[in-house]
């Protein structure tokens, strides 16, 4: 875990949410984020020197976890207020998100939470996320003052829906999983004296980048502390969607204990690191190099296959998780991800499925006029 001296933000600083009064009539309640998102890009250097910052778009993952931690408070006031027993309280289940517009660091996100449906045994909840038009009331942007609620606001940027389910027993008994990374790829990882002694996860993981700018760059990516692990010799010659890559990680600082960072935060902390370098990854494994263009998510969906309370960092699982991604298909101008979540007990706790953006720069072709061949 990171040291107190460590500039990186944790989860709960990164996250830090208030609520606003909102236009809509209940149940719809409003939130705003009061932290800038992590800009990528921003933290790399190159001998030394920062290099200019290459675009405005936030980390989508901070849209994407933010929004689903409102979405899960809410659940949470629902079920105190009906006097919900602990053992009777959902968990967070799935998270089913679109990015419709970019987000920029420069303006926090305000989110619109409305509940859905409700039963005993599964509930779900919608996420409509907007930043302001205009310049936030703090021109320094580290932090975002509650007058920001009350700037007019763009289109949405982000939608989503959040399921919240019942924890149940296995059914006869049945719980099957194929084998963990752990044991699959056991020689790999044994090849390093800890998974400590693994490189830092790149802040731009872009194979050609990497090699110019060093591997041992830690960068300012918050919440959690990750490693990249060396999967040269086994992925090659292998096709593209044979390959994998793995990224070991835990929190940076603990979660605090208590109602509003819960098993169900803790499910968001796997989802928020899940979304970090898949999409530039899938860039390397096609081929891009240098002529990477557009990098972007356009639609996220993490599923959790167990309990919540499975998902909790920390405790009896104070180990490393393990992020196993591969690339089931590239073209039409996007790629997918599919990100398998590992406890370090080698548990099947999630799995993330996006699909995004993976552009290279190429000329334009001109295209035939109306009607012509």
């Amino acid at each position: 875990m990171a040291g107190p001296d460590d500039p990186r933000q944790s989860f709960q600083e990164a996250m830090s949410l208030i609520e606003v009064a909102s236009p809509a009539p209940a149940p719809v309640r409003r939130f705003m984020g009061t932290r800038a998102a992590y800009l990528p890009g921003s933290d790399l250097k190159l001998g030394g020197i920062e290099l200019p910052r290459p675009h405005k778009a936030a980390f989508g993952g901070h849209v994407y976890a933010q929004s689903s931690l409102a979405a899960c408070r809410v659940w949470s006031d629902l079920e105190n207020q009906k006097g919900t027993l602990p053992s009777d309280k959902l968990g967070l289940h799935t998270i089913h998100g679109y990015f419709t517009a970019m987000g920029v660091s420069a303006l926090p996100f305000i989110y619109d939470i409305t509940p859905l449906t409700a039963s005993r045994t599964l509930g779900t909840v919608s996420i409509t996320a907007r930043q302001p038009s205009v310049p936030s009331t703090n021109p320094a942007n580290d932090f975002f003052p509650a007058a920001d609620a009350a700037l007019p606001l763009a289109d949405p940027c982000f939608v989503a829906i959040c399921s919240f389910k019942l924890a149940e027993p296995h059914s006869a008994g049945v719980s099957m999983q194929e084998d963990p990374p752990q044991t699959r790829f056991a020689s790999i990882l044994a090849s390093r004296s800890s998974p400590q002694a693994w490189p830092p996860a790149p802040p731009v993981d872009i194979d050609a980048m990497v090699a110019m700018a060093g591997s041992e760059q830690v960068g300012w990516f918050p919440a959690v502390d990750m490693k990249k692990v060396d999967m040269t010799a086994y992925n090659d010659g292998k096709p593209v969607h044979e390959r994998r890559e793995l990224m070991l990680y835990r929190l940076l600082r603990p979660l605090p204990v208590d109602a509003e960072w819960d098993a169900n935060a803790h499910v968001v902390v796997h989802a928020f690191a899940a979304d970090r370098n898949g999409l530039l990854m899938t860039s390397n494994h096609v081929g891009f190099g240098w002529s990477v263009g557009k990098v972007a998510s356009v639609s996220n969906s993490f599923v959790v296959h167990v309990d919540a309370a499975q998902a909790v960092m920390g405790g009896d699982d104070d180990g490393w998780w393990v992020q196993e991604a591969s690339f089931p298909r590239a073209g039409s101008g996007r790629g997918i991800v599919m990100n398998k979540i590992w406890s370090p007990r080698g548990v099947h706790v999630a799995t993330e499925y996006q699909d995004g953006l993976v552009r290279a720069f190429e000329e334009r072709e001109e295209r035939p006029e109306k009607g012509k061949l």
